[in-house]
This record gives structure tokens, C-alpha cells and sequence, in this order.
């Protein structure tokens, strides 16, 4: 099963914290590092904007990821929330092995 590493971003510290706890919690990732705050520009209906976030760098496995993304959207404030996941391609192989073991009640 190939590993992820998930980004998403909240507007609050709090936020972030409650969605890294449950994604851990419920075994949908095995880690969660919270960054921030990070400023962040993007276009949103038609208009530059900018805010203070945090960044969520989640660890997952493909087959924890449809639920750990739905869990985020239940769990998100913002209408459109940041759920980017990106494969693992090389990484230490026992770290890799940890994140399958620390998610595997969710694989089985």
C-alpha cells in the first residue's frame, strides 16, 4: 500500500489542532505536523486575497485516505477546503512501515 502525505490548511491554531487529533485518533493518519502561521495568497471568487493559516502535513495510506478526507470536510470551516495528497515515492522504509501499522486497522 503506497504511503501519502496529505496538505491541508485551517484558519485557526484550534482548527488545525481538532483535525489532527481526530485524524490520529481515529487511526487515519499516523502523524500530523501543524505549521504556522503561514501566510497564504491565493484567488477566491474572482479576488486576490490573503490570510493567516496553519498547515497541516498529514500521514496516510491510500486506503485510509477517502475517509481521512471525508473526516476533514466534516471537521473543515472553510466551503472549499485544501485536501492535496501527494505520494510518497522514496522514504525511509521503517518510517513508511510505521505509517501502515499506525493506520492499519483502517487498511484491513
Amino acid at each position: 500500500m503506497p504511503a501519502l502525505l496529505v496538505l491541508s490548511t485551517t484558519p485557526t491554531r484550534q482548527e488545525a489542532e481538532k483535525i489532527a487529533h481526530t485524524l490520529v485518533q481515529k487511526k487515519l493518519a499516523a502523524c500530523v505536523n501543524i505549521v504556522g502561521p503561514i501566510k497564504s495568497i491565493y484567488r477566491w471568487q474572482g479576488k486576490t486575497e490573503q490570510a493567516e493559516e496553519h498547515l497541516l502535513i498529514i500521514k496516510t495510506t491510500t486506503q485510509a485516505y477517502p475517509a481521512l478526507q471525508q473526516e476533514i470536510r466534516k471537521l473543515h470551516s472553510y466551503q472549499l477546503p485544501e485536501i492535496i495528497a501527494l505520494p510518497i515515492q522514496h522514504g525511509l522504509p521503517q518510517y513508511i512501515e510505521w505509517i501502515h501499522t499506525e493506520t492499519q486497522d483502517r487498511e484491513g
